[in-house]
């Protein structure tokens, strides 16, 4: 079975429309996916997102690596079914969490030698150690140890950075098709480095193409860095990918960002947004955000998003969600997640729609020009 499948390019953007094949069953492309880091995505059940239309799930191997440990999911029977979630999941390598604990941990080129946030027990990972904990996980998708660069930093750290990401994906994928990863229909994707540095980020592309993973991500991104060199990178990158894999922007991020980047042609996103942002009455529509807690809403009662069909906005009001934020009640994050996680699957389903009907360049303009995104510029 192909991973990918290409079914429409639009006539004029880069943008694509596709299916992705897992043995958990297909995802339409472009997608979103729901960040459940520890299992779980926050004060959501699976139930909501299966309700929602989320076709796949994204989990964390770092987080569950120490908490609950592979010995229990292992005993459950793997991610699927200790979480109960019969779709797709992709998990992300732990990398990026790693490398963020600047104080408590130590890099090389055979790993990353860390002490765990949660009891300052150290641990040892390496690329194979990657791979064995997701293979128990029996995650759909999986992401390689990598190093991710911050920002800013200097040429030559970036540099470091972009060969060791090629050593381990070498590693990586060598202990991959030896303890049969890929037989059992795992799929392994790159992680394309190189901070804000075109030589590097085409350096890098080069070198983990080569190594013919299933599917290509560009990582480094959201770290700090403007919007428009993040834009830059991907622009500089997207040349390089080839037309028959999975294409996968990590880290973003905004409304508008995503559907500027399907238009250069991104398949694959994650955040953390919809949730963090949901947890402090931060609520994202189609005009921007809205900030329930602000004063303006305490009479309103209004939907949170006349336009908007999830349950939150049917049967709620704005002045009752101000209300539970400021009474410290949890049904407030609650119904502001659940409304931004809809908002960002059902964004997606209405990009894959467009391009199914081929008019994606004036769906981008449109929504950017409502948005009110400085990215309408970029195109």
């Amino acid at each position: 079975m192909s991973f990918y499948t290409l079914i429409k390019n639009c006539p004029k953007t880069s943008a694509r429309r596709g299916c992705v094949h897992t043995v958990h069953g297909d995802v339409q492309a472009p997608f979103f996916m729901p960040v459940g880091t520890k299992a779980t995505v926050k004060t959501l059940s699976q139930e909501d997102l299966r309700t929602i239309g989320s076709e796949i799930e994204l989990s964390n191997t770092y987080h569950l690596f120490l908490r609950p440990g592979c010995d229990i999911i292992q005993k459950a029977g793997g991610l699927h079914k200790f979480m109960s979630w019969e779709r797709p999941i992709l998990t992300d390598s732990g990398g990026y969490q790693v490398f963020s604990l600047t104080d408590w941990r130590k890099l090389s080129d055979a790993g990353v030698e860390f002490k765990s946030h949660l009891d300052g027990t150290k641990h040892f990972l390496t690329p194979e150690k990657v791979m064995e904990i997701e293979s128990v996980l029996g995650s759909d998708m999986v992401m390689p140890l990598d190093e991710c660069s911050p920002y800013p930093c200097e040429y030559a750290e970036a540099e470091q950075a972009v060969r060791r990401t090629t050593e381990w994906l070498k590693r990586t994928k060598e202990h991959f098709v030896k303890t049969g990863m890929n037989e059992r229909g795992q799929r392994l994707f790159c992680i394309i480095q190189g901070s804000v540095y075109r030589d590097l980020r085409e350096r890098s592309a080069r070198e983990l193409l080569s190594l013919d993973t299933d599917g290509c991500a560009i990582g480094g991104v959201s770290v700090g860095e403007s919007v428009k060199e993040m834009f830059e990178v991907l622009q500089w990158v997207m040349p390089l990918m080839p037309l028959n894999k999975p294409r996968y922007f990590m880290g973003i991020g905004m409304p508008d960002q995503m559907v500027r980047a399907v238009g250069l042609g991104i398949d694959m996103f994650d955040t953390v947004i919809p949730t963090r942002y949901g947890r402090y009455g931060t609520c994202f529509t189609d005009r921007g955000q809205i900030v329930i807690r602000n004063g303006m809403y305490k009479e309103d009662f209004g939907p949170l998003d006349p336009e908007c069909d999830c349950p939150t906005c049917k049967n709620y009001s704005r002045a009752y969600i101000r209300h539970l934020f400021n009474a410290g009640e949890v049904l407030g994050l609650r119904l502001a997640a659940y409304h931004n996680v809809y908002y960002y699957v059902n964004l997606l389903r209405r990009i894959r729609e467009a391009l199914d009907q081929g008019c994606y360049q004036e769906f981008m303009v449109n929504f950017l020009t409502t948005y009110n995104s400085d990215l309408l510029a970029t195109l």
